[in-house]
């Protein structure tokens, strides 16, 4: 069996900017716990991706180039930390368009799967912040789990959400990984 985790990036990874959108390393903030939370699940997970909706390269805001920048300064600190991530996956199309890649359809799932033929969706686990990212992993039959500070969409919608953490350390400090 093999096991993959797929991770919302903002809100999950970084500290999200309300009504905005992080362009560059320096508004790259990575939350507390993320990285010791990052070395934790690579010793339980085949693969982890980040499966991201960034429309600000949809809308000219940054460019790609700033996009991977970022990210590659993302995985480097994991990296650094003993954490591991083995592919990203950014839909940066605008939300407007309904792109069959952005969250909360679930193209991003799919090229993972068509990339990582070994994946099964079942043994899955889809890690988000937002109504989208629960979406996204119950269409694609995997197993979600939202962090962050309101559990408002567990409470309105618990269809949605398998399991509720507060932040992505706690997740990975759960007894929901050992399975």
């Amino acid at each position: 069996m093999t096991k993959t985790l797929f991770l919302d990036r903002d809100g999950v990874l970084n500290r999200r900017i309300p009504d905005s959108y992080v362009m560059s390393v320096g508004q790259f903030e990575i939350l507390p716990g993320v990285l010791d939370a990052m070395a934790i699940l690579a010793k339980h997970f085949d693969y982890i991706f980040l499966a991201t909706n960034q429309q600000g390269v949809g809308k000219g805001l940054m460019s790609q180039a700033q996009l991977d920048e970022i990210h590659h300064h993302f995985v480097k600190q994991v990296q650094a930390a003993g954490g591991r991530v083995d592919k990203i996956y950014a839909s940066t199309e605008l939300s407007t368009a309904r792109h069959r890649t952005r969250k909360p359809a679930i193209g991003m799932a799919l090229q993972a799967r068509k990339e990582f033929p070994d994946l099964r969706f079942k043994d899955s686990i889809m890690v988000g912040d937002g109504r989208n990212d629960m979406i996204f992993g119950r269409r694609a039959g995997m197993t979600t789990v939202l962090v962050g500070d309101e559990p408002i969409i567990a409470k309105r919608e618990p269809q949605l959400v398998d399991y509720y953490y507060p932040d992505l350390l706690a997740f990975a400090q759960s007894e929901v990984i050992q399975k």
